[in-house]
């Protein structure tokens, strides 16, 4: 019983804790961590509920009051990730129709640069097909590896870096006015292109790997969460249909992330269909999803789905879309856009990254 009564304790106290520290808005690493495991700290609740019960619940004003807070914070926590569950209304519509030329495929994998299995991501990509293939945390090593790729996808970008900040894109189409952009750090690059599709169409396509807030990279969030906002707002801005995609080591449900959406008008393809988490590959149990790809209203989705390992802390992720000759009225944000306090919020946050970039 005093085992039951200690776990009750231990794993309340863990749950109230992690709501809490989810609530401050405060970019320290050791803050927004707690924005990532939601979905483990549910589970967590849920165990801490069940030995509050088993431990012989004596109905006092302290367990009362700590089973409501257990529950307000479950209710909370829920809050956050009920959107990426399929009770949740699917924000991009699915399309059924007869593939075309109107239609754009990608493949996004951070490969983990000690990684070597090389030929396991090589034939997904020629399983797959897609138009553009994103890697992530690529070298030199990686880039001479996937030279092979290159008959069939003729148009590239490419940037080795030793810093787990390299950056590949592969592309089957034409890359209109492509730029290598180092909008926060001087040593963390972006790829921004207009895609042109074989009917004519420009996309304008985003690459990002934002430096993620942790105790062997960057002490806070802010170089990352400016790194979002930037481009969130110029995609809004843009007239062209927009793709955003890569490894922005933010989860979908944090803070920052929905505040990227409002302020883009981006749409996510997970909402509505599971949270399709990609990392970590390495430990079941502790999953959430790193990597994105956000669309602006003309997109309905094909496919989305999270590939087989590749030998990657991270696993591949795969979608296909159909560009909709205008915004589709199908699509529904479950977001509200940005209100005056939130877009000072954002600028806020640009100004204390002194970024070297604000307009792309």
């Amino acid at each position: 019983m005093a085992v039951l009564i200690a776990l009750k304790w231990i794993l309340g106290s863990v749950s109230l804790i992690s709501s809490l520290a989810s609530l401050i808005r405060r970019d320290e690493w050791w803050v927004r961590v707690f924005d990532f495991p939601r979905i483990q700290i549910l589970g967590i609740h849920i165990l801490a509920a069940i030995f509050l019960f088993t431990s012989g619940i004596s109905f006092s004003l302290l367990d009362m009051v700590f089973l409501a807070s257990l529950i307000a914070s479950f209710v909370y926590q829920f809050y956050n990730v009920f959107p990426y569950t399929l009770l949740s209304r699917k924000e991009v519509a699915a399309h059924k129709g007869d593939p075309n030329e109107q239609e754009i495929s990608l493949i996004v994998s951070n490969v983990y640069t000690p990684n070597r299995q090389v030929d396991k991501l090589i034939r997904l990509v020629r399983q797959y097909t897609p138009d553009l293939l994103l890697t992530l945390e690529s070298d030199g090593w990686w880039e001479k590896q996937l030279e092979t790729l290159e008959s069939d996808y003729p148009h590239t970008v490419k940037i080795p870096l030793d810093n787990l900040y390299g950056m590949h894109l592969y592309s089957k189409h034409e890359l209109h006015e492509a730029k290598v952009l180092y909008l926060v750090e001087e040593d963390i690059p972006s790829i921004h292109a207009h895609l042109v599709l074989p009917s004519g169409q420009k996309i304008q396509i985003h690459c990002l790997h934002p430096e993620p807030p942790s105790p062997t990279e960057s002490d806070t969030s802010t170089s990352r969460d400016a790194e979002l906002l930037i481009v969130g707002k110029n995609a809004k801005d843009d007239s062209l249909p927009v793709l955003v995609f890569g490894d922005l080591n933010d989860v979908a449900w944090s803070r920052t992330t929905r505040l990227f959406r409002k302020i883009s008008g981006l749409l996510d393809p997970r909402i509505g269909r599971g949270s399709f988490n990609t990392f970590h590959a390495n430990y079941r149990f502790l999953r959430w999803p790193l990597d994105h790809i956000f669309v602006s209203k003309h997109f309905k989705l094909r496919t989305l789905k999270v590939l087989p390992s590749i030998g990657s802390d991270h696993f591949p992720v795969f979608s296909h879309f159909y560009l909709m000759p205008s915004p589709s009225s199908e699509n529904e944000s479950v977001t509200e856009k940005a209100d005056k306090e939130e877009k000072s919020y954002a600028d806020d946050k640009i100004d204390k990254a002194t970024p070297k970039i604000v307009s792309i």
